[in-house]
């Protein structure tokens, strides 16, 4: 269910803005978005898993937190995650 640790750098070389960033809210996004992913796939075998399932809503909801401040910040760099990411919004 989490992300492996070859994932996540591999996440976080894809989406980094220079050669040591890890904490851009692009790479934030991106790791938020695999773990989601994977979160997704649990629920489709295990239908009532609420506990799991509140923790889902509360990345969710940390996501488009994180979305909003790159909109309001810079849009461009905004529309480049979400067209990476393919996230619909």
């Amino acid at each position: 269910m989490s992300v492996t640790a070859e994932r996540k750098t591999e996440l976080i070389k894809d989406n980094a803005r220079s050669g040591n960033d890890t904490g851009s809210p692009e790479v934030q996004v991106a790791i938020l978005s695999e773990r989601i992913n994977n979160l997704t796939g649990h629920f489709k075998t295990h239908k009532k898993d609420n506990h799991s399932r509140r923790g889902l809503l509360k990345m969710v909801a940390q996501r488009r937190s994180l979305l909003d401040f790159l909109k309001s910040r810079d849009e461009s760099r905004y529309k480049a995650i979400v067209e990476k990411l393919g996230l619909r919004r």
